[in-house]
């Protein structure tokens, strides 16, 4: 994947800058893989500083309204001070890492639908800095991920939509200021459940798994949320029977509509 624009703020004649991902599909904890390759101007300028980082949109409440915003979650400086003669060119190879935490865009080459990553590549010109333009990555889940999310799958849950929320989720091992929600439609086999919410947060040993039901109302009642936490291993995750897991815990609580 490759982007290219003439440096804002710098006019014309003003150096470009393209930027090629070699790895454009990761998972949390891998590297992301690239090149910067920079084209001088016709004008001699000065480089001060090249960084390259990860940013998604996250959506934030301020008293009653409700906003979303760019968020930077990763940055890495790969290249620094130096000046760009007329004709030359640059390459610079940078590894980025991916947090653990980072938030999955697709799974199974599915979108996780509005969902978005991106690589931006920042360069500092004189004390300017272009703001620079997102190059989509891909971050698939992790093992122990895919097969929670495989078990939703098999019992028939469908994806609805997925969003990152600023704020914490409490007795978790989160450490970034933001977590990922995916909502799913529940299947009809589950007749007083409406709909299942779902955060994973992982770091390198393993993930904490945060459920939400949504329960129909009775006749006489109104519908509530249920809450389940459980915390495993990577190794745990990836063999674990997780759809019986789910479905004993599901059916106990929603398995049928309630009359009160």
């Amino acid at each position: 994947m490759v982007f290219k624009r003439i440096l804002a703020g710098i006019g014309v004649g003003g150096a470009s800058v393209e930027t090629t991902l070699h790895t454009p599909t990761v998972q949390p904890g891998g590297v992301v893989r690239g090149t910067v390759h920079i084209q001088a101007g016709d004008v001699e300028q000065r480089i001060d500083e090249l960084t390259v980082g990860l940013e998604s949109r996250v959506e934030a409440e301020s008293g009653d309204h409700e906003y979303s915003r760019n968020v930077e979650f990763q940055r890495v400086r790969v290249g620094g001070q130096a000046v760009i003669a007329p004709g030359q060119n640059f390459q610079v190879p940078f590894e980025l890492h991916v947090p653990f935490e980072a938030p999955l865009t697709s799974v199974r080459g599915r979108r996780l639908f509005p969902m978005k990553v991106g690589v931006n590549t920042r360069l500092s010109l004189a004390g300017a800095v272009d703001p620079g333009d997102l190059d989509p990555v891909e971050i698939e889940p992790l093992p122990s991920q895919l097969a929670f999310l495989d078990a939703l799958d098999r019992l028939g849950f469908h994806f609805k939509h997925a969003d990152l929320e600023q704020g914490r989720v409490l007795r978790t091992r989160q450490t970034l200021p933001f977590y990922q929600e995916i909502e799913y439609y529940s299947p009809r086999q589950y007749q007083g459940l409406n709909e299942l919410e779902l955060t994973l947060v992982a770091d390198h040993q393993g993930m904490d798994v945060v459920l939400e039901l949504d329960r129909k109302g009775g006749l006489f009642s109104e519908g509530s949320d249920t809450y389940h936490h459980v915390a495993v291993s990577h190794e745990e995750g990836a063999s674990r029977d997780w759809a019986g897991y789910l479905h004993q815990w599901i059916d106990s609580l929603a398995g049928r509509r309630r009359m009160f």
